[in-house]
């Protein structure tokens, strides 16, 4: 994989839009799990910035990002929040809540909690061009696993799985993951 060089105003603004993130410690009890939905609710919400689909996976030049959440919806407002007035692309962000998750269901990013079952969702989609993220206790995991790290929300990414969905995930966002699955050589 080739180096991509930005200006540093793209990068600074990567480091802002996930910094809610990265540098957020979780107070105690209660007020963690509320942050910690928030700080995830925060980075879906970013994620479509730094991937790459290919064309097809959108219904024409118009069409929308689809964000959905799967089974169990834990964040409530706070994704609708999180992605109110933005767009990636050009493409604005369109929260759909699912019980299921199928081949041609429309999500370009889709986050799987714990019901329905992920490895069974998980597996259902792989090689469609969508951005699958679950959570460290997922038996299966997406393209991007979030897991807490000394006491805050972080994400590893599996790039041979973005590759395997057609999806290119750019360096930016790799090198912000705290552990990286490369893509295989060919």
């Amino acid at each position: 994989m080739g180096v991509v060089t930005r200006s540093c105003g793209a990068a600074r603004r990567l480091v802002l839009g996930l910094a809610a993130g990265l540098g957020l410690a979780l107070p105690a009890a209660g007020a963690a799990e509320s942050l910690e939905w928030a700080v995830k609710a925060a980075y879906l919400a970013k994620f479509g910035f730094y991937v790459e689909w290919p064309a097809e996976a959108f219904e024409g030049p118009g069409g929308t990002l689809n964000l959905c959440v799967v089974g169990d919806d834990p964040f409530g407002n706070l994704i609708d929040d999180a992605v109110a007035g933005q767009k990636v692309g050009g493409r604005a962000i369109r929260v759909k809540r699912l019980k299921n998750l199928a081949r041609g269901s429309g999500c370009h990013i889709a986050y799987v909690g714990s019901e329905p079952r992920p490895p069974a969702v998980v597996e259902n989609v792989r090689g469609s061009p969508m951005l699958v993220v679950t959570d460290a206790s997922s038996a299966t995991p997406g393209v991007i696993q979030f897991v807490l790290k000394d006491n805050r929300v972080r994400f590893s990414i599996d790039d041979e799985a973005a590759a395997q969905n057609g999806i290119n995930v750019s360096s930016k966002l790799l090198s912000l993951a705290v552990s990286v699955k490369p893509r295989g050589r060919r």
